[in-house]
């Protein structure tokens, strides 16, 4: 069962980042885009004036049921987990983090510009 869970985390947790990159591009997505980007910032740093400056609810939980199936030094964020564990990319936290806020700053700057300054052809 904690298999199960944790693969269907480790899904949700990719989707969801992807979404954060790409759901400002559709049309039909752009104000889901916003909601969940919003989510995202809540929880980096809002929760994480509590839990630390990045703080995901999502990687908290992975890394639980991680933790329970018996798997040790999991970094401080899932972005470096994917980089380093499933790419073998061996990035930095410092690379990482910064990489994964710069990327987020500009798709947060893209869905706003879709979502509020929509071009009007005449």
């Amino acid at each position: 069962m904690l298999k199960a869970l944790d693969a269907f985390l480790f899904a949700t947790h990719c989707v969801v980042i992807l979404f954060n990159l790409f759901g400002w591009i559709h049309p039909k997505t752009r104000k889901l885009h916003l909601i969940v980007v919003g989510l995202t910032l809540f929880s980096w740093l809002g929760l994480g004036i509590w839990k630390g400056f990045g703080y995901c609810i999502l990687t908290d939980w992975e890394w639980d049921i991680k933790r329970e199936l018996g798997e040790r030094n999991l970094p401080a964020s899932f972005i470096q987990y994917l980089s380093n564990n499933i790419f073998g990319l061996g990035w930095t936290r410092s690379t990482v983090d910064t990489l994964t806020l710069t990327v987020f700053l500009l798709a947060i700057i893209a869905s706003i510009k879709a979502n509020f300054f929509k071009k009007v052809t005449i």
